[in-house]
């Protein structure tokens, strides 16, 4: 778990310190930084992720990296679905929203096509993934 925190607190201060842009395995993809509030703990979280921006909406992936169990934000934003969003230099308030499953493909779908290890995440685990839409408020 430390090592998960480490990595987390690396991207995320790569992104504050260039406007969103990162290197590494994330270089030149869409990334966000998402702050939840922790589903038993209450205390903020922020976890950086890729997200896909599809007809002015941000989609978020619980990947998992295809683990079996769902990321610890899922739980989070399904308990506190009001949510805080830094994309770019911009941080603004977000409500997540868990897409119904005929969306949920479609978004899905894309994403894989974009980012090919999306589909090998869908591949390695017998859960949908769930996508998460962040709506502006």
């Amino acid at each position: 778990m430390a090592e998960t925190t480490d990595w987390n607190a690396r991207i995320i201060e790569e992104f504050r310190a260039n406007e969103g842009r990162v290197g590494g395995q994330f270089e030149g993809a869409p990334l966000l930084l998402l702050h939840t509030t922790g589903a038993k703990s209450g205390t903020e979280r922020v976890n950086p992720m890729m997200y896909l921006l599809e007809n002015g909406t941000i989609h978020v992936f619980a990947s998992k990296a295809g683990a079996p169990t769902n990321p610890d934000w899922y739980h989070n934003v399904v308990a506190h679905p009001e949510v805080t969003v830094e994309l770019g230099g911009e941080t603004f308030a977000a409500t997540a929203r868990v897409l119904a499953e005929d969306e949920r493909a479609r978004v899905y779908e894309r994403q894989a096509e974009l980012y090919p290890g999306f589909a090998d995440y869908q591949a390695k685990t017998t859960r949908r993934i769930p996508v998460v839409a962040l709506d502006r408020r």
